[in-house]
């Protein structure tokens, strides 16, 4: 199966899935606040805690979560239930992956703008690579279970640093163009299982896993 159904099924839910119907058991923090938002000299802190209860109740406790939920572009319900879906993985396929070329280069862009609070650029990638592997070692991945996973606090970085704060979506056409749908961090979150379930089936067809990440305004 190709890229596309798949990105296809995730698009799906996000525009018509009740929460309720992905919602699932929370387990514990891996970082205690895994997204840290960094707009000019401002940083706000959204807790494990915080974001556990999103998922479980819809109750939305932070305003860095509030925030980050309207920069989003999807309504809150939707993006809520995407969130919590979990994808069926391959371990091995996953790993060999993000630890080819490509993955590399998809692990890359990922965290242009978002990394690690106290060392971002030099400890980016294996820290995302170390949360997905983690995540998908019992053969399932999740956008929360990721986040869970992260061995430290993640910031998104707005700060004119050459960073921008935007976080490009690995699913082209799958997103209003001009919109968070595009480019926020739950949006990319949300479709990032579901490209990583898609690149190791294709890997493991013998097909070479795109790494394309499309800008705002990708068709």
């Amino acid at each position: 199966m190709g890229l596309g159904p798949l990105i296809g099924l995730l698009f799906m839910l996000l525009t018509t899935a009740s929460p309720a119907a992905a919602a699932g058991a929370v387990a514990s923090a891996g970082s205690g606040a895994p997204i840290r938002w960094n707009t000019g000299g401002a940083v706000w802190s959204t807790s494990q805690d915080a974001f556990d209860t999103f998922l479980r109740t819809g109750e939305v406790t932070d305003r860095g979560l509030a925030a980050g939920l309207a920069a989003s572009g999807w309504p809150v319900d939707q993006l809520r239930a995407a969130l919590a879906k979990s994808y069926t993985v391959d371990f091995l396929s996953v790993s060999r992956f993000l630890y080819s070329e490509a993955g590399e280069r998809f692990l890359r862009r990922a965290t242009t703008n978002y990394g690690p609070y106290d060392a971002m650029q030099s400890t980016a990638v294996p820290a995302l690579r170390s949360a997905i592997l983690s995540d998908a070692a019992d053969g399932s991945i999740s956008s929360a279970g990721i986040l869970r996973a992260l061995p430290t606090s993640f910031r998104l970085a707005h700060n004119g640093n050459g960073h921008d704060g935007a976080q490009p979506i690995c699913a082209p056409g799958r997103c209003r163009s001009g919109t968070g749908q595009c480019t926020s961090l739950f949006s990319w979150y949300a479709f990032l299982p579901a490209c990583l379930q898609a690149r190791q089936i294709m890997a493991s067809e013998g097909h070479p896993p795109s790494v394309h990440q499309p800008s705002a305004s990708a068709p």
